[in-house]
């Protein structure tokens, strides 16, 4: 049975909105090196030292995998992979502004896949989250400017299919985290990170790769290799097991805001109207995703059979907990009047001495819930008070003064059992 993790919404949320900054910030390094280097050996490159970082960090993560684990990082790499060499493709026919916001309506695509491919019903205040989200990517995009060049209709195409196959990446990632202890979130990305380097790899060498050359060239791409692809996807991978994929979608979706933040900060970049109408929607948004702790996107059948084994289990330790037959006095065995305090451990035979076994742990008493049913037995034996008794507590008819002097000659009688009746 698939276990599913205890949701940290807060955990998830930051690991998101890091991967969010980390791909943000690739986006002003690649347009530097896409200068110098092709798109195609930037991207082969890029993917191809992030695998091989998280290979070296841990050099035994791949070993003794399970087929699915290899079958899963290589359907999300060939996803991933050949959205990122589409929209490489379609760059060359698109301004950046118009591919930007094509690629951004995976925010959109992915709650429609989500209620069309696995019928999962998104919150209205998520919605909200999504239109806001797409309201701002078109201020930061779109409204900014897109100048006079003329864009393929084929390259737009082209780069909203890589939007609906990066919605499609992350609602798989999404469901297959909820396998709980059997999802294995760094050997995913390494078979992950690998499949997509050998896809662009296999589009790159085409016409011979191209390294960097100068020393800013590198640091550049050890950046793009290490923090946005290494660690972010590392990121990704783990946060998605605490946020659902559309609130996730939403949160990685604010790449322009950190692209803005950093022209700012950078490069020293004048904020405009765009930007604080922008960021406004953008983190408006991103407050909508946040679930809350309770919230998990788990399959209907999983759900279903935890809620099964929950009945279940709180049968059973019920069923534990209350003794259906009291064993204090079996049959054919006297209790002793005083038992020895290490009776417990002296009794070699369960028979000999049953009420031993079914007494409170640690002492020599019963349990409290047959104490309360002896009472009650003592109350209902009598409904009647005799003259001359105290009034001041009653317990369904029969005064408390009553009920200890009743206990007590019990007690004297010939056994040592609390509230025992004659």
């Amino acid at each position: 049975m698939a276990v599913v993790p205890a949701p940290r919404p807060l955990t998830g949320v930051v690991l998101l909105l890091f991967v969010s900054a980390a791909w943000g910030s690739a986006f002003p390094l690649m347009k530097d090196l896409i200068l110098r280097l092709p798109v195609d050996d930037l991207l082969a490159e890029r993917y191809t030292i992030a695998a091989l970082t998280l290979l070296l960090i841990r050099p035994g993560c791949l070993r003794g995998l399970s087929p699915t684990v290899w079958i899963n990082g290589i359907i999300l790499g060939v996803m991933f992979g050949v959205g990122q060499g589409g929209q490489a493709v379609a760059l060359h026919g698109l301004p950046a502004a118009v591919s930007g916001f094509a690629v951004g309506t995976s925010v959109v695509m992915t709650p429609i896949m989500a209620l069309v491919l696995f019928r999962v019903r998104m919150p209205g205040r998520v919605w909200v989250g999504v239109l806001l989200a797409l309201a701002g990517m078109t201020v930061f995009t779109l409204l900014r400017g897109v100048g006079d060049d003329a864009f393929s209709l084929p390259a737009l195409w082209v780069t909203l299919t890589a939007a609906a196959l990066y919605s499609g990446h992350t609602l798989l990632l999404a469901r297959m985290s909820r396998n709980g202890e059997t999802f294995n979130a760094y050997a995913l990305t390494v078979v992950q990170l690998g499949t997509i380097g050998l896809l662009t790899g296999a589009l790159a060498v085409r016409d011979g790769i191209t390294l960097p050359t100068g020393v800013m060239d590198w640091a550049g791409l050890a950046h793009l290799s290490v923090v946005s692809c290494a660690l972010g996807f590392l990121a990704r991978s783990y946060g998605q097991t605490h946020v659902p994929a559309v609130p996730a979608a939403v949160l990685m979706s604010s790449q322009p805001f950190w692209v803005a933040a950093i022209a700012v900060i950078g490069f020293g970049e004048e904020i405009g109207w765009s930007m604080l109408i922008g960021g406004g929607l953008m983190a408006a948004a991103m407050l909508l995703a946040v679930p809350s702790r309770t919230q998990v996107d788990a399959p209907d059948p999983v759900r279903r059979q935890l809620l099964i084994v929950t009945r279940r289990a709180s049968y059973v330790l019920g069923e534990l907990k209350v003794k259906r037959d009291d064993p204090l006095k079996p049959e054919g065995v006297d209790p002793p009047v005083d038992p020895p305090v290490d009776a417990k451990t002296s009794c070699a035979h369960t028979k000999d001495c049953p009420w031993r076994a079914h007494a409170v742990k640690g002492s020599g008493e019963p349990s409290l819930e047959r104490l309360m049913k002896r009472a009650t037995d003592i109350v209902r034996s009598q409904h009647q008070s005799p003259p001359g008794c105290c009034q001041s507590m009653t317990v369904l008819g029969r005064c408390l003064c009553d009920l200890m002097g009743r206990s007590d000659t019990a007690r004297s009688g010939a056994s040592s059992c609390w509230f025992r009746s004659q």
